[in-house]
């Protein structure tokens, strides 16, 4: 937008254009559509601007749901390259998303409380029994046979009430999808459990006795994050109230408490983890898919420890990921941590707000769309039970996998075809029918991070693989046709090189011009040259002879003080060892070759 102003010089008027800069100031004031996706499937939304910060939003979700416990919540978003992150209450929302508007996101759970009943009001229960059975569903939960029909059992008396046999016919449940992988036998122990065991438990009863049974399995509240360890194995990294958790398989291979976690840092795509036991101090290093999912590792890593470890939140530090010789990320947990929230729970003293319950009809249609999709999904080949555990019978103490993907999670895929069985065709009806009465065996399961089913919240043609995915490798080949589109104009290359070797030649004719005396030089920089390179002549003599030292063993207590530091752990084993013993086969080839000689 121009505007025309009248001025007078020297007697004569001239007219100038002045541009108004309205259209910046004008997209600081634009409002842009969020949508949020709640745990119940409904979706609100509001309109935010440029500036708004993340805290406006949980605001925003808490005063409608009139939740004051709100601590254990967070948003989920994902960004253009299909990274999920938390969104940032400190932060402008527009400047984490990182795409155009409108935005979704999703409403979720983020740290699960580690004692349920230490909840104070009937409305955090309830969004908390959303988001497990959420995780059922999606087959984050891992649990026994017995197990899993009770939790089954606790949702179908808390959305259909008790057992009536004019009402519920013989498979009343048969229609609804509550597990991944939900067998006829399956289905019989919940309706048995249902009709005998739950009867007269009103909805909140029921779902308070869900969270006490989910709260003791292994994997209660674990976000699993896909990665592989140093020998390539796919591993699942997570955090709980208790510490560091890493699955393999479908078990639980570490338990790192927090109390015992020193230090959690990255760098690049490598995720380390410090700890101590049994006063030994030990690092495990993971590998991520690409730096963004390292970095969002890290930060859930330092959230989670900060929230379950602290006794307060004034003793939180602003933490960094950084590297022997250079500052990396930086960042701070801002809010309350676990014990400060269950203090201010038991505080609460008001009439509780009305629980508006959504029915388990009513939250169907979600579970057939994410069928709908995962139809969509490119076949994985399903990893069957060998014929001896085929025939075996689930022991109490056995493991039933309830492992899929959420829309907030990171992928846990059940391999069994119950569930894909159109996307095969290699089954007949029989077979099918067969695998379905079979007892659910821990080993028809395998994590495969490959197949990431809804990272949260993904259209259907955005769907994308963690690793190796073809959307990933078709941007790889796109990336390699615009370098060479650039490649195609050589004139310019050659040109800039021409220019860039003139360059080097000017600054080693002026160098040795300086050396030689043929050109004064300011004797203030001639000082500082000299100051310089005595430096760094210190710093090639000093390094060394610190290291030496370091190594030698020589009990001195500053040096054992660095011994014992986190960074020189990492620099002794990542490249000191390597580095000694590549020199030390360097040295008899050598000798070995002057001995042949």
């Amino acid at each position: 937008m121009f505007a025309s102003c009248h001025c007078v010089r020297g007697g004569r008027r001239t007219m100038k254009m002045i541009r108004f800069r309205s259209s910046s100031i004008r997209s600081l004031s634009q409002e842009m559509t969020c949508t949020i996706r709640l745990l119940d499937d409904s979706e609100i939304s509001c309109q935010i601007q440029r500036e708004t910060k993340g805290q406006f939003l949980i605001d925003h979700i808490c005063n409608y749901y009139s939740l004051l416990e709100k601590d254990y919540f967070g948003i989920r978003y994902v960004d253009p390259e299909k990274q999920r992150h938390w969104l940032e209450p400190n932060k402008s929302i527009a400047k984490q998303m990182k795409s155009h508007p409108p935005y979704t996101m999703c409403f979720r759970v983020k740290f699960y409380p580690h004692e349920p009943l230490k909840i104070k009001e009937e409305l955090t229960r309830y969004l908390l029994y959303l988001q497990i059975k959420r995780d059922i569903f999606h087959g984050r939960l891992l649990c026994s046979f017995t197990d899993a029909a009770y939790l089954g059992a606790c949702i179908v008396q808390a959305e259909l009430g008790d057992y009536d046999p004019d009402e519920h016919p013989e498979n009343y449940i048969s229609d609804f999808e509550i597990f991944p992988k939900q067998s006829h036998k399956l289905e019989r122990k919940i309706m048995e459990i249902h009709r005998n065991e739950l009867r007269g438990q009103s909805p909140p009863v029921a779902e308070f006795n869900l969270l006490l049974k989910a709260h003791t399995l292994e994997t209660y509240g674990v976000d699993p994050h896909p990665c592989k360890d140093s020998t390539g194995t796919t591993t699942f990294l997570g955090f709980t109230a208790t510490g560091f958790v890493v699955f393999q398989g479908n078990k639980r291979i570490h338990l790192l408490k927090w109390p015992d976690v020193c230090k959690l840092k990255y760098e690049g795509k490598t995720f380390y983890v410090i700890g101590s036991q049994k006063e030994k101090k030990a690092m495990l290093a993971f590998h991520t898919s690409t730096p963004a999912a390292c970095k969002h590792l890290w930060k859930c890593g330092v959230e989670n420890q900060a929230f379950y470890k602290y006794a307060k939140s004034s003793q939180i530090k602003t933490v960094s990921s950084s590297k022997i010789f250079f500052k990396g990320s930086r960042f701070r947990y801002s809010g309350r941590v676990a014990k400060e929230v269950v203090e201010a729970s038991s505080k609460i003293q008001r009439n509780p707000p009305e629980v508006h319950r959504a029915s388990i009809t009513q939250s169907k249609s979600s579970h057939s769309l994410n069928k709908q999709l995962i139809i969509n999904m490119e076949p994985l080949q399903p990893l069957l039970p060998s014929p001896s555990e085929q025939e075996e019978e689930v022991p109490l103490d056995g493991g039933i996998p309830l492992l899929r993907e959420d829309d907030n999670s990171a992928p846990v895929i059940s391999s069994s075809p119950i569930k894909n069985i159109g996307e095969y065709g290699d089954f007949s009806r029989e077979q099918e029918e067969k695998i379905k009465e079979e007892p659910l065996t821990i080993s028809e399961l395998v994590y495969n991070p490959s197949a990431s089913l809804l990272p949260t919240p993904v259209d259907e043609d955005e769907i994308d693989m963690l690793f190796d995915c073809p959307s990933r490798l078709e941007l790889e080949r796109e990336d390699t046709d615009s370098f060479e589109d650039l490649e195609a104009d050589e004139n310019a290359f050659l040109m800039a090189e021409e220019e860039e070797l003139k360059e080097a030649r000017r600054a080693l004719t002026w160098s040795y011009d300086i050396l030689t005396g043929n050109i004064q030089v300011n004797p203030f920089v001639k000082s500082f040259s000299r100051l310089l390179v005595v430096g760094l002549g210190l710093l090639l003599f000093v390094f060394p002879l610190l290291l030496v030292l370091l190594e030698s063993g020589i009990d001195l207590s500053f040096l054992c003080e660095i011994r014992q530091t986190p960074e020189f752990e990492q620099f002794h084993y990542e490249y000191y060892c390597p580095l000694k013993e590549w020199v030390a086969r360097k040295i008899n080839f050598i000798l070995y070759l002057l001995g042949c000689s």
